[in-house]
């Protein structure tokens, strides 16, 4: 192709969408971490169906995966796409809303059949027209033909060669936006090279095949490149948030130098987290995929009394089930940390889909007064910062953590560059070795209020633990009122005190202004670049994102102080909005709320704001 045809852009969008079995989630990774290996800013979601198999061809079962690549540090996957792959008339139907003005669509003809335009509920025989894309980009490729075409000598049979087409049209991405195919390639060798050498082969040939149909064919005007991302020094790797969190809480174990011990049961979208902990035998990581979340958390509990940094993760229903035990862990003060994953709920909701409506149950699902510390995440890489403060702050201050994260951060990825260990501080969890003069007693407290935790089988420090209430000092059971009242006001005031061992509440933007936004957890790349766009036109328009939830940073009243309005927004109902009201009652509190199972758009966010500058 001719230089002259080569242009550069800053940001590009790319979806890919098919059926659940043609792959999409495999091309979309190597698309995105051979962009990420040239040096881009990348930020992606899975989008995945929340059947387990739905009929082939019908829009309930699309899978996608968008990835956003750009010459500079991207905080979310973008709004809408410069250009969908659409293997199947399913797949373009089910993503048509999601186009930009103009976008680039790569149809696989072969799938535009009387029998999959009637599975995917087309009214009639012309997708195109009916979809109204006359003023886009459309290409139409026989992408499955032309498979079966490039392979015809692997000696493999038709399914297996179909089943390389998703292969093809990463080849055409690859030509599309000058991406090299050797990381793929070196991929696919390692991943089949060894059991299958055949269907290793196959897949790189069927690259090669889109690449070369691309480059041969004329059917695109122009072909793009888009510049490496200025970034600060250092190894880099993509990583997702499942991957992330395991990798923190790894850490935070080697820094306070404890075994890890993780109890859990498999839910979406947490699983990720249990079978990468379960990789790490090297780092003495120790895993039970239990029975049943019960289990799971009760597992967890027994490893924090017997000296491990104890771990287990799960999802919203999975949560609830874990309440009681949750409680034990308060009543015994024993460190432990319950990563929750969240979903759309309620009951089964909607489990492979993102939502933030877990917040009041993390807080309050619990019976009696029964604090916890809560923190959440707020983007894939920053997840294994947050695994390790969540381990630390529950080893440090001898109380059960919460950490929330969610299916669009555990699921999304981003480069990120690979800390080195030194620069993270030691974890000093308050153990007791040997009985001090005068006799152990478990319930005398540090400076921090946390008991000191003492290991089973060593002499002079036998104690008891268990759900009944316990003597403020000597930890024998006691059902004194006074006592009970005492208790229950030294774990509250106990989880109080972290804001003293946390960062103050931060502003992005300026310390004041005409609107405030405020969110939590993973909705921060879409909130920051709403509002980097709204400061850019000239609004007075600031971001307050919060990661410690329980307790509350220091400085919030004062930030809150200093705006003219106040709007909370968050993939749920407003629970953060009302927890902030309980704490805040002298500010008024506009909302923005979602729950469609998606997370925010940049737009849909903008256009609230402007509303409220009005």
């Amino acid at each position: 192709m001719e230089q002259s045809k080569v242009r550069e852009l800053q940001d590009v969008v790319i979806r890919f969408s098919g059926d659940s079995g043609d792959g999409m989630q495999l091309t979309g990774t190597l698309f995105s971490d051979t962009s990420a290996l040239l040096g881009n800013g990348i930020s992606t979601f899975p989008d995945y169906p929340a059947e387990i198999r739905a009929p082939q061809g019908t829009v309930a079962g699309v899978s996608g995966f968008q990835v956003h690549f750009g010459d500079h540090r991207e905080l979310n996957p973008g709004d809408y796409c410069d250009v969908l792959v659409a293997m199947n008339p399913a797949a373009l139907k089910a993503n048509r809303k999601w186009l930009k003005p103009g976008a680039t669509v790569i149809l696989d003809g072969d799938s535009v059949t009387e029998e999959h335009l009637k599975k995917a509920g087309f009214a009639t025989l012309d997708p195109l027209a009916e979809l109204k894309l006359d003023e886009y980009n459309v290409v139409v490729p026989d992408i499955t033909s032309l498979t079966r075409e490039a392979l015809k000598e692997t000696g493999l049979d038709n399914k297996a060669i179909v089943k390389c087409k998703n292969m093809f049209a990463l080849g055409i991405c690859f030509w599309l936006f000058d991406r090299p195919e050797d990381y793929a390639l070196r991929y696919l060798d390692g991943k089949f090279a060894k059991k299958n050498p055949a269907v290793a082969q196959a897949n790189k040939l069927a690259i090669e095949a889109g690449y070369n149909y691309a480059a041969n064919t004329h059917q695109f005007a122009n072909h793009y490149t888009v510049a490496p991302a200025p970034r600060e020094k250092g190894t880099y790797r993509s990583i997702n948030g499942n991957v992330a969190t395991a990798w923190g809480l790894c850490a935070a174990a080697e820094k306070a130098g404890l075994p890890l011990f993780c109890g859990s049961y498999p839910i979406t979208p947490a699983t990720v987290i249990l079978e990468e902990l379960a990789k790490r035998k090297d780092l003495g990581v120790k895993t039970i995929q239990a029975e049943d979340e019960i289990a799971g958390i009760c597992t967890a509990i027994g490893a924090a009394f017997a000296g491990n940094f104890a771990v287990t993760t799960t999802s919203g229903p999975g949560l609830s089930l874990k309440s009681e035990a949750l409680g034990l862990a308060v009543m015994t003060e024993l460190p432990l940390v319950v990563v929750d994953v969240q979903r759309g709920g309620p009951s089964t909701g909607l489990p492979t889909k993102t939502e933030q409506s877990d917040l009041q149950q993390a807080l309050y699902g619990r019976n009696g007064e029964c604090p916890v510390i809560v923190v959440a995440a707020s983007s894939p890489s920053d997840c294994f910062h947050y695994a390790f403060e969540a381990g630390r702050l529950a080893m440090e201050h001898m109380t059960p953590v919460i950490l929330l994260s969610d299916g669009f951060i555990a699921n999304g990825s981003e480069p990120w560059r690979i800390p080195r260990m030194e620069d993270y501080p030691a974890i000093q969890p308050p153990i007791v070795d040997k009985a001090p003069e005068g006799g152990f007693m478990p319930y005398v407290r540090n400076e921090k209020l946390a008991r000191g935790w003492a290991f089973p089988g060593k002499v002079g420090l036998e104690h008891r633990v268990g759900g009944l209430e316990k003597d403020s000092v000597k930890g024998c059971i006691s059902h004194d009122p006074a006592n009970h009242q005492k208790m229950t006001d030294t774990r509250a005031a106990k989880v109080a005190k972290v804001a003293e061992d946390i960062p103050p509440q931060s502003v992005w933007g300026d310390a004041e202004g005409d609107l405030l936004v405020v969110g939590w957890g993973g909705t921060h790349g879409h909130l920051q670049n709403a509002v980097d766009e709204m400061r850019k036109e000239g609004k007075k328009v600031s971001l307050c994102h919060f990661n410690y939830i329980n307790p509350l940073p220091k400085g919030v009243r004062e930030i809150f102080a200093s705006f003219r309005k106040i709007v909370v927004c968050e993939l749920n109902e407003g629970q953060f909005a009302a927890y902030l009201r309980q704490n805040f009652q002298e500010f008024s509190y506009e909302q923005y709320n979602k729950c469609e199972g998606l997370p925010f758009t940049v737009a849909e966010l903008k256009q609230k704001f402007e509303s409220l500058l009005k």
